[in-house]
């Protein structure tokens, strides 16, 4: 799914100034331990959603081959997480939907899950 379809949907806003409209994200996957993203996303460019807004977000996505990256709740990261992002071209997305509600949103619309979706811990 292209990153111009990602935003009409989720009516979305890019909020820093890496944005090609014609990016192909493959799948996507939510979370807010950055050590699950790093464990279980595999596949390439992928579309994180987190509630978080910090460097260590962009950091994460750059290691795990995540192409962009969705903050849920309207939340706006600050100016360090932003430059952090262009000097990576990494494109931030803001939306005021859920976590939930985006994820469903896009899933609608066919974006797979990547792994980190299908993690399911071990039962005792």
């Amino acid at each position: 799914m292209q990153l111009h379809e990602i935003l009409r949907i989720l009516n979305g806003r890019i909020v820093n100034n890496t944005d090609n409209p014609e990016l192909e994200l493959t799948s996507g996957g939510a979370a807010d331990l950055m050590s699950d993203v790093l464990a279980f996303t595999t596949d390439g460019n992928s579309l994180l959603f987190t509630g978080l807004t910090n460097q260590q977000v962009v950091r994460t996505a750059e290691m795990a081959n995540v192409g962009a990256i969705v903050f849920v709740r309207g939340k706006q990261p600050p100016p360090s997480t932003i430059e952090l992002a262009d000097e990576l071209h990494i494109p931030l997305i803001a939306c005021d939907y859920s976590m939930y509600q985006a994820c469903g949103l896009l899933y609608q619309a066919g974006l797979p899950n990547n792994r980190l979706a299908d993690f399911r811990p071990e039962q005792p």
